[in-house]
This record gives structure tokens, sequence and C-alpha cells, in this order.
């Protein structure tokens, strides 16, 4: 399988340097994106809907993984990539490629669970989900998920832990919130996009996550709001900085951010996780475009910028429809006058 998509990638690729037929008199420009699968259903339909508005312009996403679209940018074999977590830094000053990362919308990562026959609202704290994913807590009716669910008669049943192979951005997320409510889990596990779990088996992309956690009674998982409620999956409230439990939800995914606004930087690199605000969703993040700040040649940086544009204009509005939360209007504002920038 890994040889089938590098192949299809350098297929793409032959067809991202080489114009296509003229279309209506223009040449066709296909840009390449590569990036994380928990925004493609939203990038797929942008993209679409844009060539609709622009059939000159054509644009191919391919969900590799957060990590693998910031490398793709960072050696120059793709035009844009998708991410849910800044670049590393040291990844950044090893390329000679200068790259722009933007906010594109706001996303929430949620625990999904199945637990056949337990009605209610399942609650967790940063503390009880990290000692779950360290491989200490192991049991549903362990004491301490049975305090933090009083109203509620958990089975003694094994937790199915699953998480996600290296490189994706989900995990990145929720070892950030982990890792700033347990510093046993920051010491051993750390924030990372490919973190090294001591429990759990692996789930590829997000639409897998989702089917295992639906085969799996006792299973215990995490992907995107959006995907997870498509999946009619249960989704548990996390305990927030405040002290209060909060469901996951487009709302409390943007208080989430409005509570940070103010301290982004002109780089956009801030983490969400655990903000300040009794109605703040505490695993909350941006997802990005990892751009270069220059491309390839005129032609295709004529594309990019003008359909960045269009994804800061119509393409906010379009995500909006689709369930995910909106960012900040003053925040839109300064990312939109970055993506400008870009030639």
């Amino acid at each position: 399988m890994g040889r089938i998509v590098r192949g299809v990638f350098a297929s793409l690729l032959i067809l991202a340097v080489i114009e296509a037929a003229p279309t209506d008199g223009q040449m066709s420009t296909v840009l390449v994106v590569t990036g994380s699968s928990m925004p493609e259903p939203l990038y797929v339909l942008w993209n679409d809907e844009y060539h609709k508005q622009q059939p000159a312009v054509q644009l191919r996403y391919l969900p590799e993984g957060s990590g693998a679209g910031a490398t793709r940018v960072l050696t120059g074999t793709g035009d844009f990539a998708g991410g849910d977590a800044p670049i590393p830094e040291k990844e950044l000053k090893a390329s000679t490629t200068k790259v722009i990362e933007l906010p594109t919308v706001l996303i929430g990562i949620v625990v999904i669970y199945n637990l056949p026959g337990v009605t209610g609202e399942l609650h967790l704290s940063g503390p009880v989900l990290a000692n779950i994913f360290l491989g200490k807590i192991t049991s549903w009716n362990d004491p301490a998920l049975a305090k933090l669910n009083p109203e509620l008669k958990l089975p003694a049943v094994s937790i199915q832990v699953l998480h996600r192979p290296a490189g994706k951005g989900s995990s990145y997320i929720l070892t950030d919130f982990l890792s700033k409510t347990s510093p046993e889990f920051l010491s051993r596990v750390g924030r990372s996009e490919s973190p090294d779990w001591p429990v759990g088996s692996a789930a590829g992309r997000s639409h897998d996550m989702v089917e295992k956690v639906q085969a799996t009674p006792g299973a215990l998982g995490y992907t995107e709001l959006n995907i997870a409620e498509k999946g009619s999956l249960r989704m548990a409230s996390i305990r927030n900085a405040e002290g209060e439990f909060v469901r996951p939800s487009a709302h409390s995914i943007a208080a989430a951010a409005t509570a940070l606004t103010s301290r982004v930087t002109d780089d956009f690199r801030i983490s969400l996780t655990n903000a300040p605000g009794k109605e703040s969703y505490p695993i909350s993040s941006f997802t990005w475009f990892y751009v270069p700040a220059v491309a390839k040649d005129s032609q295709r940086g004529r594309a990019l910028a003008e359909y960045l544009k269009w994804v800061y204009t119509d393409g906010e509005k379009m995500a909006q429809q689709q369930g995910y939360p909106p960012l900040p209007s003053d925040l839109l504002a300064k990312v939109a006058a970055k993506a400008a920038t870009i030639h």
C-alpha cells in the first residue's frame, strides 16, 4: 500500500509541474496538497467548489498526515500542506524553504468510546485520561473513573485503548493537552505527532478510528469533532482549566480560541489546549495550512494566492456551514493579510 500511495503522489507531482491543456483559453494549474486526514472532507469540499468557480485551477489533496505534509513542503515536493500542529522549530530552521503557517479553521479533538448498556454522559479529566493512555487505568470501573462519574454504572470491562500511528496532528493536540495536565505523561510521553504510546493499538486514518471504536466494545479513542458526529459516536465531556466538564461543540471550541486570541503572535504558532474560561473545550486547536512564502513559479504563486484569498472569505463561510467553528473575526483579518503576502 505504501508503494501505491507514493506512486500516486509521484504521478500527481508530475501533473503539478506540467501545464495541462488550456481551459477556455487559459492554461490549467494543478496544485498538490498533502496533510492531515482530519480536515480532509472540508478541504476536498473547498477544492471542488473552488474548481467549479475557477476551472483553470485544480487541487489534489492527499491525506498522508500532518508530519508528511510538513516534510513535503519543507523539501519542496508539494505546493502546500495541511497540518494540525505547528511545524517543529528545528525542522523550520533546517529547511531552505521559508514556510508560513496559516490557521484555516478551528477543530476539537474528542474522546470517543463504546460502552454498550451505559447511559448518560461520560466525564473525564486530563489526569485520568493521561493514566488511561499510560496504561495505569485499565478497567472502566476503576475508582478514578467512578469518582468522576458517580451517576453512571460503569462495567468491569477492560478499556480497549486506540490511538493513531506516527505523524498525526490529532495525536499532537491530544498529547499537548495531556502534557499540560499530567506531569507524568509529560515526562514519559510528551507532546508529539509520533508519541511512543505505552498501550493500545493503532488506527491508520481518522475514519479507521471511527470504525474500530464502533466495532469494539470497551473501546476508547480520539478523533475530530465533525468526524465523530458524522459517525454517531459517543463523546466524553472533558474537565477544563476552570474545573468545568465541557462537551465538545462548535461553541465550546470557539470559546477556547476567543479566550486566547489576544495572545496570538504574527506566526500564529499558539496552543489552544486547556484554555481559560468556563465554556472553553480543553482539547481545541487550529488546523493550519503550511505554505511556502514563495511559490515554485509565478503562475503557481498566483493560483495559490487566489485560492487562499477565496479560502479566507467564501471558504470560511462554507466551513461554518459544515459545522466548523469560525476563526475569531480579528484573527481572520490577520490571517488573510498574511496570506496575501504569498506569491
